[in-house]
């Protein structure tokens, strides 16, 4: 699509990463709008759309799909039904943009750009980091050297489990395809892809530690950064305390960053630390949001692909993959086969 007229969007499951993360992205973004959303409950989809001044609604995928005022796609439903659905809008002939996890497997992914790249469409996923302000500043100092050479890559996360909340869909792997790993962890692998270039060499062990669902909650990974230089993270989805901490380790500096944050980006240097206080934009997929509808527009390019994000869950799944036996099959339907909870 090479056009300057407007994008009419249509939304697939307006759930509450629509409110206000990303739906208001479509109405207050240059050059789109948003005309249709979608929900399999009908009287849900409606009042979404008479609260957010959205003109039409519907309770069926296909009608939104087909229709012929709909010019692009966003599915913002849960990562079971991203492949099923991406593959519907490519036959119709339309650009997508799924939300992450791209979907629930590496394979499930590379099923997807292939229809894309087949069909000459373009597919974007919801790696909206990207676009941040905090996210870019840590990119402008990596690339102009700030660090010197990079030498390490470490990441930490800590949650505390809580047996009383039930994660729903999130720890379902029919529907995840897998466990929180896969929601949050892939924001921090596509961050590290995109400061600096893909993760190579991925290997990694997932555990069940807490028992409070089949899937995995803990995560160890290992990986190599262009260059050489080694990388480690950990997710503990049933540790102590809250811990998020990016940091990307040179021979001259260090840079230290959340994931999930709001908090300055922080330059460590011999003499001291600099700061940089970039908060995030209230609709937080907005600017990315942005950068799809100028690519649609023949003005600029979108750095979240089908391509890019395709990358990210092949790394997870390096890590996942002894866990669930497997991960180029249904895997999410033998659960009685998964090494890792028996």
């Amino acid at each position: 699509m090479n056009t300057k007229s407007t994008i009419r969007w249509g939304i697939l499951g307006c759930g509450d990463v629509t409110e206000v993360k990303s739906g208001p992205g479509f109405q207050n973004a240059d050059g789109c709008a948003l005309t249709t959303v979608m929900r399999r409950t009908p009287l849900m989809a409606e009042d979404y759309a008479t609260r957010h001044g959205v003109p039409n609604w519907t309770g069926d995928a296909d009608t939104l799909i087909e229709d012929p005022d709909v010019d692009a796609v966003y599915i913002a439903t849960p990562p079971g039904s991203h492949r099923d659905y991406a593959l519907k809008v490519c036959a119709a002939g339309k650009p997508c943009y799924v939300e992450k996890p791209m979907a629930r497997s590496g394979a499930e992914c590379d099923q997807m750009v292939k229809a894309f790249a087949d069909a000459g469409l373009p597919l974007f996923v919801a790696y909206y980091r990207r676009r941040l302000p905090r996210f870019l500043k840590a990119k402008e100092l990596i690339d102009t050297g700030a660090l010197g050479k990079i030498t390490a890559v470490e990441y930490r996360w800590e949650g505390v489990a809580d047996p009383n909340h039930d994660p729903g869909w999130r720890v379902q792997a029919e529907h995840a395809g897998g466990g929180l790993f896969l929601d949050l962890g892939s924001h921090t692998l596509d961050i590290l892809d995109f400061l600096l270039g893909p993760l190579h060499s991925a290997s990694g062990e997932a555990r069940n530690t807490a028992g409070l669902y089949p899937v995995e909650d803990r995560v160890d990974l290992q990986f190599n950064l262009q260059g050489g230089a080694a990388g480690s993270a950990t997710w503990d989805f049933a540790g102590k305390q809250h811990t998020d901490l990016i940091q990307i380790i040179g021979e001259q500096a260090t840079i230290l960053l959340s994931t999930f944050g709001n908090d300055p980006v922080r330059l460590q240097i011999r003499d001291g630390e600099q700061t940089f206080d970039l908060p995030n934009p209230k609709t937080i997929q907005q600017p990315l949001i942005q950068t799809i509808v100028d690519d649609l527009r023949g003005e600029d390019t979108c750095p979240s692909t089908g391509a890019t994000a395709a990358r990210t869950s092949h790394v997870m799944d390096a890590a996942l993959n002894d866990y669930y036996g497997g991960r180029d099959d249904a895997f999410w339907s033998r659960a009685e086969t998964w090494p890792g909870c028996r």
